[in-house]
């Protein structure tokens, strides 16, 4: 299992991959904002779990395990997204979703997936939902 830290490098990771023939340690370092040496030290941890095939100065690839996982990062944290969008939460979405993804068991996040799905399908409970939310605001 790994570490939270450990999940938004990979994911960030698998994130390049969609758009970027090369991912470099460069790049992971600007877009979490840390230092090249903290990236190369989780590198050697994602390559020695097997998620990423990854030389020193070389470029980073990822392995079938961390493609199928890096999807996985990604799609839950959407799902979260679109779960407090779903909610009316009146927050950072991307933020919010970055502070709970880590912290939530399978279970919970199978269980969010599920409401989400169910709202999805039953657009008149979804509207139902927001009109409840609009009279509670209207209400303070």
């Amino acid at each position: 299992m790994l570490t939270p830290s450990l999940e938004d490098y990979l994911e960030e990771i698998y994130r390049f991959s969609l758009t970027l023939d090369i991912v470099r340690v460069t790049d992971i370092s600007k877009r979490l904002d840390v230092a090249l040496p903290s990236v190369t030290k989780a590198l050697y941890k994602l390559r020695n779990e097997r998620y990423i095939d990854y030389e020193r100065y070389g470029e980073i690839r990822l392995t079938d395990k961390g493609k199928e996982f890096g999807s996985y990062l990604v799609a839950r944290n959407r799902l979260l997204q679109e779960f407090l969008d779903f909610i009316c939460s009146k927050c950072d979405f991307a933020a919010e979703a970055e502070a709970m993804e880590h912290y939530l068991s399978t279970a919970t996040i199978e269980a969010i997936k599920t409401l989400v799905e169910f709202m999805k399908s039953n657009p008149s409970c979804q509207q139902a939902y927001q009109e409840f939310v609009d009279s509670k605001v209207k209400k303070l």
